[in-house]
């Protein structure tokens, strides 16, 4: 498992697709407000060197010894959506909406996915102001995988998805 500071120092992949404004006094809060959650530290410190976008090769795997819809071996986190409302792309904001039209279980956080599948924060056993747990949910197959106990182990257990 990678410290977190080292997975933190080179997290962040090359391009500005999903990448919101830098993050800006009352931007967690606000969020934090909208989701009706208290967001991990560590997510906030990811998002504070970069608001969202793609994710290094070295970190955009997480692996599984449960087979799944993506792979036999992982699930993918090619990017990490920030806090923000750019135009065109998907943010942390975008949950309410998604939870709702993909008919995914709540309360969750949605950091990374497509529709058809989704990385998320899971607050169904923390409550909304404990630490969530992070899963991997598939809309189409309606299957869920629990992935880590917290966003901090997720992120010190990511690997590249070409290993």
């Amino acid at each position: 498992m990678a410290p977190f500071e080292d997975v933190k120092a080179s997290f962040w992949g090359t391009g500005d697709y999903g990448v919101q404004p830098p993050l800006v006094a009352g931007a967690i809060e606000e969020a934090e407000g909208l989701l009706g959650v208290r967001l991990p530290q560590a997510l906030l410190d990811l998002l504070g060197v970069q608001n969202g976008g793609p994710v290094a090769d070295a970190w955009n795997a997480f692996p599984t010894d449960q087979p799944n819809s993506w792979s036999p071996t992982h699930v993918p986190l090619a990017e990490l959506f920030g806090i923000g409302r750019r135009e065109g792309t998907l943010s942390l904001l975008d949950t309410p909406y998604l939870v709702q039209e993909w008919d995914l279980p709540s309360p969750t956080v949605l950091l990374s996915g497509d529709g058809h599948y989704w990385v998320a924060l899971d607050y169904r056993a923390s409550g909304r102001q404990g630490e969530p747990s992070v899963a991997w949910i598939d809309a189409d197959l309606e299957t869920e995988l629990w992935l880590a106990a917290d966003f901090r182990s997720f992120v010190q257990r990511l690997v590249p998805a070409a290993r």
